[in-house]
């Protein structure tokens, strides 16, 4: 993408979030966006095809094979670009994962929790992590896929995955399951009576 396209779709994501909500749910869905999802992480955290590409929705070797080559042959004719994660996310990326960074910047801004989904979806916001330290402490991962370089985005991003359930799928599919988890936790914490609520002797409040 140039320059007005990568921004156009970022807005598009940013635009797209309803500041009355509580929580964001971020998830993806379409079929070869784990290449694109590698190459970024690739192009931001180091390393080449064979590191950061699995096999997505379940190529054989061969087919692993070529989207390993695809990714290097993406760093090396963008390699000049590389060192800015904005321009590395908009010669690498999709709209899509344009979008679902926008979504999480507006989120960011107006103080809404985010859950990311998988490898895509981690990936897609990691730009912004590279931009500032602080940018995604408003995110947790919601689960660690399957996906080979799920887990090594993750150490790389400093999240570590509310469920790990041997999960492939994206569109959302992990967040969704983790919004359960972040339920039950808010109930557990509002519902907890302290120790001079429930009469502990001893205790202090």
């Amino acid at each position: 993408m140039d320059e007005a396209a990568f921004l156009a779709a970022v807005a598009t994501g940013y635009d797209a979030l309803s500041p009355d909500c509580d929580l964001v749910c971020l998830g993806e869905m379409g079929i070869g966006n784990t290449t694109a999802a590698a190459a970024i992480a690739a192009a931001l955290f180091g390393g080449d095809g064979a590191r950061w590409a699995g096999r997505g929705t379940g190529v054989d070797d061969l087919g692993l094979a070529r989207k390993q080559a695809a990714i290097d042959k993406a760093l090396l004719r963008h390699a000049s670009v590389l060192g800015d994660p904005l321009l590395a996310a908009a010669a690498l990326g999709g709209r899509e994962l344009a979008a679902i960074l926008g979504t999480a910047l507006a989120a960011r801004y107006r103080r809404i929790p985010v859950l990311l989904d998988g490898f895509v979806c981690c990936a897609a916001v990691a730009p912004l992590k590279k931009l500032n330290t602080d940018a995604l402490s408003h995110a947790l991962a919601a689960h660690a896929s399957v996906e080979a370089g799920h887990r090594m985005l993750l150490d790389e991003l400093g999240l570590r995955p509310l469920l790990d359930l041997d999960m492939r799928l994206g569109e959302a599919s992990g967040a969704t399951l983790a919004v359960l988890l972040l339920r039950a936790a808010l109930a557990c914490h509002i519902g907890m009576a302290t120790f001079s609520q429930a009469n502990v002797s001893g205790k202090s409040a």
